[in-house]
């Protein structure tokens, strides 16, 4: 896995000043193991298909604050991002340059009316067209490469 930037690729564990870091791909690896029920379930999944769509797909964690310790695992497709979070009602994965990919299936469902990003909200009674779900990470990675 390749990083990029000024950042480390290691993530301190816990609150306290451990000498153990985490690599972004651990800390997801926990993140879906502490959700219960269809969040790590869908999680894990969302994954897959992001891998399968981009094997070289980079894992961060970012936006970790006191309010959200556990912050938001996201993918890196070249200059920009998919993230996801979770809701007690769904999961979204949002895709920052979202406005500008193509969504035959019309699976962005979530900030239609947001400027340049775009989201996916997935429930628990959702069920992934696979097929489909690569379609706009395939593309997001696209047109990243060209911006």
């Amino acid at each position: 896995m390749q990083f990029r930037g000024r950042r480390s690729p290691e993530i301190l564990l816990g609150r306290e000043h451990s000498h153990r870091y985490r690599t972004p791909t651990e800390e997801i690896d926990a993140q879906i193991a502490a959700l219960s029920g269809w969040r790590g379930t869908l999680l894990a999944k969302v994954r897959r298909l992001i891998h399968e769509a981009l094997p070289g797909a980079q894992e961060e964690v970012k936006w970790r604050k006191p309010s959200n310790p556990g912050a938001c695992p996201s993918g890196r497709m070249a200059a920009s991002s998919a993230r996801a979070r979770f809701y007690k009602d769904k999961a979204k994965l949002t895709f920052a340059r979202g406005a500008v990919l193509p969504d035959p299936a019309g699976l962005f469902n979530a900030s239609l009316d947001a400027g340049t990003h775009r989201a996916i909200d997935l429930r628990q009674s959702n069920a992934i067209n696979e097929a489909a779900f690569r379609t706009p990470i395939r593309a997001a990675a696209d047109e990243n490469h060209r911006a």
